[in-house]
């Protein structure tokens, strides 16, 4: 078995390799301190193979993981940073917040897999942080979107992020202004918001999300899928059961088309459809919509930015044994995850 996964991931290796030759996003964003572009190229050099091929074989069995991942990630950098906080079970987890009550499982649980068998090929050199990054990126590339490279050396936090941490993950229902200040809090600006929204080409939203479009406020929507999605959430029982793609014209392709759908008014929440109604981001919405790989290279660049807001480097936080709890540790007032046995706002 051992045999055939090695082989596995040369020849993932070797994708990778024509994958890169046949056009990678350089970004070209600054790396923060303890973070670098070769840091397991010594310490676990198998492990980008290692991820690409789990994840290439999950998304094979549920292409709707690849926006479980994305979400994952985002819902962990965006309140207290890239730190794999919010894979934490127990009591007091992020999990149990309501913006993070939908995260897919199954996505929670290929990460902690690809972190079992990087462990088992180079020992515990790997971070969850550093797994959830490269496996998000692998998703994005296995959906069809670009592939860039990510600078590596994050650790692992120790403790999940307070509630009102959390609480600054954007909702759905956030009107434009209200989206560009909660970015603008995280040190990402406007174009940033566009390109990251664009996520939502890829996933699903429950009808709690978005029934607040069905009372005809502004932004409006379509009246066709206004009518089919009235329809379909009336059978909405018990409630977050009902859900529907994000966007409807190709919901399991990473690509542009979710800015189309904005533009024909048909984008699923209130914080999306915004984008192309509001000053401040309309004429970034419409470009992404005419030109993919502008699209493309912006979300590259967003992402390798969102990727190292507030990262613990160095001696800081932890490389965990297993992903959903800490280490344990001698002192009583560290986090000790109970029943560990175990935007973005979509609802993956």
């Amino acid at each position: 078995m051992a045999t055939k996964v090695a082989m596995a991931v040369l020849l993932v290796s070797a994708a990778l390799c024509a994958v890169r030759s046949a056009g990678v996003v350089t970004t070209g964003e600054p790396v923060v301190a303890g973070l670098s572009w070769g840091f397991y190229d010594t310490l676990c050099p198998p492990v980008e193979g290692i991820v690409r091929w789990h994840v290439a074989e999950a998304l094979r069995r549920d292409i709707g993981i690849a926006a479980g991942l994305v979400r994952i990630f985002f819902h962990d950098c965006f309140p207290q940073g890239c730190d794999a906080s919010v894979l934490l079970t127990g009591a007091q987890s992020e999990q149990n917040e309501i913006p993070n009550q939908t995260l897919r499982p199954s996505a929670l649980k290929l990460i902690d897999d690809i972190r079992a068998a990087v462990h088992a090929a180079c020992g515990p050199k790997v971070s969850c942080a550093d797994i959830t990054t490269l496996a998000t990126r692998d998703a994005v590339v296995a959906s069809g979107g670009p592939y860039f490279d990510v600078p590596l050396g994050r650790r692992d936090g120790t403790a999940p992020a307070s509630s009102d941490k959390v609480g600054l993950l954007p909702a759905p229902f956030f009107t434009v202004p209200e989206l560009i200040k909660s970015f603008k809090d995280r040190k990402l600006d406007k174009t940033d918001l566009v390109a990251l929204s664009g996520a939502h080409t890829i996933g699903q939203g429950h009808c709690p999300s978005f029934s607040d479009r069905f009372d005809g406020s502004k932004p409006v929507m379509e009246p066709k899928l206004l009518q089919k999605l009235q329809a379909k959430c009336a059978k909405d029982t018990p409630p977050g059961t009902v859900a529907q793609e994000l966007d409807v014209r190709t919901p399991n392709v990473f690509d542009n088309k979710y800015y189309f759908d904005l533009i024909a008014r048909q984008g699923l929440f209130k914080s999306d459809q915004g984008l192309i109604d509001d000053g401040d981001t309309n004429r970034t919405a419409i470009r992404f919509s005419l030109n993919q790989p502008a699209f493309f290279d912006q979300f590259a660049r967003s992402m390798v930015k969102m990727s190292q807001m507030d990262v613990l480097t160095g001696n800081a936080g932890e490389i965990r044994a297993n992903c959903a709890r800490p280490n344990a540790r001698s002192s009583a007032d560290i986090l000790t995850a109970a029943g560990d046995d175990q935007g973005f706002a979509a609802d993956a």
